[in-house]
């Protein structure tokens, strides 16, 4: 049955550029063929962006919108699930199914997934308390009436060291958080595993194939920040190619270069 997940880590072969190369180009023609499925969970994505954007201006605290954008793509991957969900389903010659697919995440609620999640949420939690410790550290004694009025502040040797910092700490948690979720959400959904060791092998993945992985991280990050630059909207492109992409990935290293092998 192919909603009866298999037991156990599949084989999984070294990364290589085509693999890559391919991933993104079957991704690509998913977005051609699920065009509606796409803009459903982007749009769910970007409404997140919004509120956070909303949020940190009706609040008057608008400077904590370079964190909120350093830490927005770390639950990219999570919310992509669906689109793995229905990549799987076209591979594999199965009906989209609109029930099923809108309740992909609720019905892996019984297994491994929900760890994961609770993974990524705590690791977004720990990423603000240390932006504001960064914040503290470098700006607490800045004189300053209102830090949303006095943006000239971010150019001062202070302001600067402070982005510095931050950037350099928010791009080693999306990096780790890259490393243990990267093959690990794709594997949960199609094996039955526990999620530690769905991240040691994403872990592995990334660590044994660094130069294309790592590769596949730079490119991820950057279309993704260009894509928040005008008001989240390149979003609407950029997490369907990626979503359906990352499966993609995951499905080769798996289960070799040929499609519809598993149906």
């Amino acid at each position: 049955m192919p909603d009866t997940p298999q037991l156990g880590v599949p084989p999984l072969v070294p990364v290589r550029f085509d693999h890559l190369r391919q991933a993104l180009a079957r991704g690509a023609a998913d977005m051609r063929r699920a065009p509606i499925w796409g803009m459903f969970f982007a749009f769910a994505y970007v409404g997140i962006g919004w509120i956070l954007a909303w949020i940190t201006f009706a609040t008057g605290q608008s400077y904590w919108l370079i964190f909120a954008a350093v830490s927005f793509p770390l639950v990219g991957p999570f919310a992509a699930v669906g689109l793995y969900d229905v990549s799987r389903r076209l591979e594999q010659g199965r009906p989209l199914d609109r029930g099923a697919i809108l309740t992909v995440i609720l019905r892996q609620s019984k297994r491994q997934l929900p760890s994961i999640c609770a993974i990524i949420i705590f690791m977004l939690l720990f990423w603000f308390f240390l932006a504001h410790m960064i914040f503290a550290l470098f700006l607490g004694l800045s004189t300053m009436t209102n830090i949303s009025s006095s943006a000239e502040v971010f150019l001062t040797p202070n302001g600067l060291a402070m982005l510095a910092v931050g950037t350099l700490v928010g791009a080693g948690f999306a990096l780790l958080l890259y490393m243990i979720t990267v093959i690990a959400l794709p594997l949960l959904l199609d094996r039955e595993v526990d999620f530690v060791t769905a991240m040691i092998t994403s872990f592995q993945v990334v660590r044994g194939s660094p130069g294309p992985m790592l590769a596949w991280a730079a490119f991820i990050a950057v279309v993704t920040f260009v894509a928040l630059i005008p008001g989240f909207l390149g979003l609407f492109w950029v997490l369907p190619l990626l979503g359906h992409a990352t499966w993609h990935l995951y499905d080769q290293l798996a289960y070799g270069p040929e499609a519809g092998r598993r149906s």
